[in-house]
C-alpha cells in the first residue's frame, strides 16, 4: 500500500491535507514535524511504501524560536517533498534561503500567476494540477501526465492565510507561480523532486486544490490508489478488539451522528453485551431529543442503553456563568462526574473504557493536533476537561473517530448501515444549547431556544432550493443562537421587549472552512415571520453572514 507521510507542525487544516489526500485513494500518517525519522517511523504501518512527504503550515515563523524544525534526515531520503506555506518557509530556510515578515498579511483569496511555460519534466508533472483544462481523473489515471512543458501561463485563485514571505529563495529553487500581490507562491527545485506552495490546496477555496495535491501524489510520487473508508473500517475493528478484548465499553453519547457513528462502530466490532451507551438528557437538547436518540439507538441493536436524566445539575452548574470557556468547562467536567456516578451504579468493573465520538476538528482546535505546535481555538467538553484528560493519561479513552472529518463519517456510517435521515443530520455539540445561548444559562432561554430553533430546522426540511433538495440538505449546519439582549418591538397594540435570535447556515466540505448559505430573502422572511409569530418571546430575528474564518461556525 503506497503511503504519504505529513510532518505536522501545528496548522490547523495539517488533518484536511491527509483527508483530501485519502479522499483520492491514498493511505496518508501524520506525524509531529519535529520528530526523529528513524527507519521505524518511516516504515510506519506493516505493508505500507513510502512515497513522499509532505511538510505542513504552522502558526509559527521560521525565524523565531517557536518555530519546529524537521529532523534533517527529511532532505536525504530521496523522496518527494512537498511544502505548504511554513513547509515551503522551512525547506527554504533550511538550505540557504531568507524568509522575512510581510509589510500586510496576505490573507483569503488571492490570484496565482503560474509560469508553466518555462516548466518540464517532473516539474511540469507537478504543474499540470493547477491546469483547468485537465481532469482530476486523469491526474489520478495518470493520463494527463506529459513531458511536453505548456507554452502559455494561466492563473487560477488560491486561499493564502500567512504573515511571512520569500524573499530569497534558497539555492537550486526557482519560482513557478506568483501572487497578484508579488510574492513567490510556487517554487520547484530545479533538480531534487522538491516543491513549495506558499498557499493552502488543502481548503476548499483554492481553486484546483485536490488537482495540485493529486499532481504530487500522482504524477511525482508514483502512488497507486489502495486506500478505502472499508479498509479504514477493517483497522478500527482489529484495533478495537485488540485494545478492548473482553473488558466493557461506555460510550456517552449525545445522538448527534458523530457519537451514533461511534456507538454503530463498537456494536459492529464488539459483542453487543460489551457495550453500554449513556445518554444524558442535560436539559440542553434540542426538542424531542431523547426520544429520538432512544428510537436511534435500539434500532443499531442497543442491549444496554442507559438514560441519566439531569437538567437540574447541569443548569446549577451553568448558574451564573457567561464565559463560553468558563461554561465549557464546566459541562465537561460535570459530564464525567455524572459518568463516574452512574458507572458505579451499574456496577462496570474498573477495567472499563471510555469511549467517545471525537472528531480530530475537536482535538486540533483544542490545540491537541499531532504536535505540539497547535494554537488553542476553543475549548470542545471531550477535550479540554482535567477529568477527560485524566482518562486520556490513564490510556482508557477510545476515540474511534478522531482521525476523520465530519463528511467522512458520514460516509462511515452509511457503511455501518445508518439510516439516512440520522447520517445527514446537522452537527450538533456536545455542550448542546448552552454554547447557543450567548450569557448565563437558565431553563426559559433554553425552552425558548429550543421552540425557535424546531421551527427553523422543520422550514429547512420543508423547503426546496431551486435545484430541487431541501435546504437541510443543501446546508452544512443549520442553528439558532439567542442573544443576551432585548429589542423592542409591537405586538398588537402594545409596546414590549423580545429576545433577539440570530439565524446561522454555513455551508462546508469539512467545517475547517465555512462560507454562509446564500438564502434567498423570501425564506428568511418567511422562517422569520413564523418564529416570531409562534415563540412569543422572541421579537426580532437576524441572520449571520460571518464566514470561517474569521469566524467560528458556532457562536461560543
Amino acid at each position: 500500500m503506497d503511503k504519504i507521510l505529513i510532518l505536522d507542525f501545528g496548522s490547523q487544516t495539517t488533518q484536511l491535507i491527509g483527508r483530501r489526500i485519502r479522499d483520492l485513494g491514498i493511505y496518508t500518517e501524520i506525524l509531529p514535524g519535529d520528530m526523529v525519522l528513524s527507519d521505524a517511523v518511516l516504515s510506519g504501518t506493516a505493508g505500507s511504501t513510502l512515497r513522499g512527504i509532505i511538510l505542513s503550515g504552522s502558526p509559527e515563523s521560521v525565524y523565531t524560536p517557536e518555530g519546529s524544525v524537521p529532523d534533517q534526515r527529511v532532505y536525504t531520503l530521496g523522496l518527494p517533498l512537498l511544502g505548504i506555506c511554513y513547509g515551503l518557509q522551512r525547506m527554504t530556510a533550511d538550505h540557504g534561503g531568507l524568509v522575512e515578515p510581510l509589510p500586510k498579511r496576505e490573507y483569503g483569496r488571492i490570484g496565482v500567476t503560474i509560469k508553466a511555460s518555462e516548466a518540464e519534466g517532473i516539474i511540469h508533472r507537478f504543474l499540470v494540477g493547477f491546469d483547468k483544462t485537465i481532469p482530476l481523473e486523469k491526474i489520478v489515471e495518470g493520463n494527463a501526465i506529459s513531458n511536453t512543458a505548456r507554452t502559455a501561463d494561466f492563473s487560477f485563485t488560491a486561499w493564502m492565510s500567512h504573515g511571512d514571505t520569500l524573499t530569497k529563495l534558497a539555492p537550486g529553487f526557482r519560482e513557478y507561480g506568483v501572487s497578484d500581490t508579488g510574492y513567490p507562491a510556487v517554487a520547484a527545485h530545479d533538480k531534487k523532486p522538491w516543491f513549495g506552495l506558499q498557499f493552502h490546496p488543502e481548503v476548499t477555496h483554492t481553486e484546483r486544490g485536490s488537482e495540485i495535491l493529486a499532481a504530487f501524489v500522482f504524477g511525482v510520487c508514483g502512488c497507486k490508489k489502495s486506500w478505502t473508508m472499508e479498509r479504514y473500517v477493517e483497522e478500527v475493528r482489529v484495533s478495537l478488539q485488540n485494545r478492548v478484548g473482553t473488558n466493557p465499553v461506555l460510550l456517552l453519547i449525545s445522538g448527534g451522528v458523530d457519537s451514533t457513528v461511534a456507538g454503530a462502530l463498537l456494536l459492529k466490532t464488539l459483542k453487543a453485551d460489551l457495550v453500554h451507551l449513556m445518554y444524558m438528557d442535560t436539559g440542553l437538547m434540542r426538542k424531542d431529543e431523547t426520544k429520538t436518540v432512544k428510537t436511534a439507538l435500539e434500532r443499531l441493536g442497543a442491549k444496554h442503553l442507559h438514560i441519566i436524566y439531569c437538567e437540574e445539575e447541569f443548569l446549577g452548574a451553568l448558574k451564573g456563568l457567561d464565559d463560553p470557556e468558563a461554561k465549557r468547562k464546566a459541562i465537561g467536567d460535570l459530564f464525567i462526574t455524572i459518568q463516574e456516578r452512574e458507572v458505579a451504579r451499574l456496577g462496570l468493573p474498573d477495567s472499563y473504557f471510555l469511549a467517545q465520538g471525537t472528531l480530530y476538528t475537536d482535538l486540533i482546535e483544542s490545540g491537541k493536533g499531532v504536535g505540539k505546535k497547535a494554537h488553542l481555538i476553543k475549548s470542545h467538553h471531550n477535550v479540554g476537561s482535567p477529568l477527560v484528560d485524566a482518562k486520556r493519561k490513564a490510556g482508557r479513552i477510545i476515540e474511534p473517530l478522531d482521525r476523520l472529518y465530519k463528511d467522512e463519517v458520514r460516509r462511515l456510517g452509511r457503511i455501518l448501515g445508518i439510516d439516512e435521515e440520522v447520517v445527514r443530520r446537522h452537527p450538533f455539540p456536545g455542550p448542546g444549547l448552552a454554547v447557543r445561548i450567548l450569557g448565563e444559562v437558565t431553563r426559559e432561554k433554553c425552552d425558548i431556544l429550543r421552540d425557535a430553533d424546531a421551527i427553523y430546522i422543520e422550514e429547512l426540511k420543508n423547503r426546496l432550493s431551486p435545484a430541487g433538495e431541501r435546504l437541510y440538505d443543501e446546508i452544512w449546519q443549520a442553528f439558532a443562537v439567542l442573544l443576551p439582549i432585548r429589542s423592542v418591538g409591537v405586538a398588537g397594540d402594545v409596546r414590549k421587549y423580545g429576545w433577539v435570535l440570530a439565524l446561522r447556515a454555513i455551508v462546508s466540505a469539512d467545517g475547517m472552512t465555512a462560507d454562509v448559505y446564500p438564502f434567498p430573502v423570501k425564506d428568511l422572511l418567511e422562517i422569520s415571520t413564523r418564529i416570531t409569530n409562534t415563540v412569543k418571546d422572541i421579537g426580532r430575528v437576524t441572520y449571520d453572514i460571518s464566514s470561517k474564518p474569521p469566524a467560528t461556525i458556532e457562536w461560543e
